[in-house]
């Protein structure tokens, strides 16, 4: 797997140049500093959201709870008071427990005053601003978000390492079917057992504390806790029709179906899937195979344009 770092990044951007460079075209951007814009850049800190959020109920999930593996998160596996937990962040100890997809705003309302929908991402999706909290060097597993739309992270304390990886090699990821996750480990990638991963590339970054990341519609994404932190997304509609039906049918018609089939089936649904995105990835594997032939030898790229004419007469 080949790692890009030289990154896209800026300190400042405007909506136009947002819009026309990134959002449109659909390329990731690291936002320097953006939550220093906010009140919220210098306001929240550990301390302050113990105190101003200490009494709310959460759900936590365990890293450490295998069985997760077999379908997409949607409930927590313990529930605990947010002042307890925000103590294991505080620690910046390695921990297996993480809030996943928390709408804090909704429970606590004068948090969004601080960190209102920043300006990149008004929209119909612009009020749904969750929080994620994580202790060091906590992963969360390579996934895409299921309703497929564009996320903006903005991250408030602590470091965070992201792996994003565009979704045109999804199969290549051995993506699960009715899924939108892969059971692939980034950190000790296994090329014998996933060879297609040889033909990825991914891009990294490393978000501080107040540095936002835009990831596209679809794009996967891996994130380490380099330290215990928490931050916010924002998300805004995908902005091709497909991405917008993938995650429709995602959403509605997919993870039920998985659900209900892990249900009947357990283990031998898993290794099905498993079965599936394997036959996929070797399919995908064959075609860059052959993209390699054309593009370093001429003779052959010549034969493809001739065998493309032929084929398109009037192109």
């Amino acid at each position: 797997m080949k790692i890009n770092r030289n990154i896209n990044n800026v300190t400042a951007i405007n909506i136009k140049d947002f819009n026309e460079n990134y959002l449109k075209p659909q390329k990731p951007l690291l936002i320097k500093g953006l939550a220093n814009h906010y009140p919220a850049g210098k306001k929240w800190t550990i301390d302050y959201l113990k105190e101003y959020c200490g009494d709310v109920n959460v759900e936590i999930f365990d890293n450490s709870i295998k069985n997760n593996s077999a379908s997409a998160f949607t409930t927590g596996d313990l529930e605990m008071k947010f002042s307890d937990y925000i103590n294991i962040i505080a620690k910046d100890e390695t921990s297996d427990l993480r809030i996943f997809l928390f709408n804090m705003f909704k429970r606590k309302p004068g948090l969004r005053k601080d960190f209102p929908c920043p300006y990149l991402f008004k929209g119909i999706l612009g009020k749904m601003g969750y929080m994620f909290f994580g202790s060091k060097n906590i992963n969360v597993r390579i996934h895409q978000d299921i309703d497929m739309s564009n996320v903006l992270l903005t991250q408030f304390h602590g470091r965070k390492r992201v792996v994003l990886i565009s979704p045109e090699y999804s199969d290549l990821l051995y993506r699960l079917p009715f899924n939108t996750y892969s059971l692939i480990d980034l950190d000790n990638p296994d090329y014998n057992k996933y060879p297609g991963l040889h033909y990825v590339e991914a891009d990294e970054y490393i978000l501080e504390a107040g540095d936002a990341l835009y990831m596209p519609s679809g794009y996967w994404h891996y994130i380490t806790y380099l330290d215990g932190g928490f931050g916010v997304s924002y998300r805004k509609l995908a902005q091709s029709f497909k991405m917008k039906l993938i995650g429709a049918l995602s959403l509605i018609v997919y993870m039920p179906f998985d659900k209900l089939m892990n249900l009947l089936w357990g283990n031998k649904w898993l290794a099905k899937k498993e079965q599936i995105a394997e036959i996929r990835a070797n399919k995908a594997i064959i075609k860059k195979m052959i993209e390699s032939i054309y593009v370093n030898d001429p003779h052959k790229k010549e034969e493809k344009t001739y065998f493309n004419s032929q084929l398109h007469p009037n192109h």
